[in-house]
């Protein structure tokens, strides 16, 4: 696999990206677009070692940084992501999926749900520690999870860690109820919302979400390891 720096033009500027390509004898059909928290930027541990493990195992991961807590800016981002300048066009895609880190999973259901009403390549949405409620306020939940509950037919991943102050276990498995898409929650026991987990190795805990997630996208896109 290799790493390509990418520029997508957004808001008469660049956003920087990085595409994991798997290796040259791979022929990708399917990628996941993916972006970090609020406070982060696309280098984070938990991206680069996604990015990897995902272009690994024959898939396109394109992974990008807008930083800042505006929402509706990060969801406009995430779009030009997608259809400008991303490096993706040179690659005949049969299966396009979401992702995001916290703030960046709101921003990745925001554009989910635009999507969802075109024909088109999208397959599902990847949620890295949902951000459902600000700690102490799950009073905010409803409005957090709106999005995710317009959702109809588009698969959902949550990864959470169980002990997420920003996203109590029970609410979202209440959301799940409310849900019309098909969704799937691993829970990383002691996790917290950065899925750190107290006495237990970072590259263990890696691991296993990375496996979760390219597991979860293999499963819903089955022409994706056939290149």
């Amino acid at each position: 696999m290799s790493d390509e720096n990418v520029q997508i033009p957004f808001d008469r500027k660049h956003l920087d990206g990085v595409l994991s390509v798997p290796g040259a004898r791979v022929a990708a059909r399917a990628a996941l677009v993916l972006t970090h928290g609020a406070g982060g930027d696309m280098h984070q541990a938990q991206l680069r070692s996604l990015a990897r493990r995902v272009a690994s195992a024959g898939l396109l991961c394109l992974r990008f940084t807008c930083r800042g807590p505006n929402l509706a800016r990060r969801t406009r981002a995430f779009g030009a992501a997608l259809v400008r300048n991303s490096g993706l066009e040179r690659f005949t895609l049969t299966d396009v999926f979401l992702g995001g880190r916290s703030m960046g999973s709101r921003a990745a259901a925001a554009v989910a749900l635009s999507m969802q009403q075109s024909a088109g390549v999208l397959r599902g949405l990847i949620c890295l520690s949902f951000p459902l409620h600000p700690p102490g306020q799950t009073h905010l939940h409803v409005q957090r999870s709106e999005d995710l509950r317009g959702l109809a037919g588009v698969p959902v991943l949550f990864v959470s860690g169980s002990a997420d102050a920003m996203c109590q276990r029970k609410l979202l498995e209440h959301t799940l109820k409310d849900m019309k898409s098909p969704a799937t929650v691993h829970w990383i026991e002691g996790g917290s919302h950065g899925l750190t987990v107290k006495g237990r190795p970072e590259d263990t805990v890696l691991e296993e979400v990375n496996a979760c997630v390219v597991a979860w996208i293999l499963e819903h896109s089955p022409t994706a390891a056939l290149g």
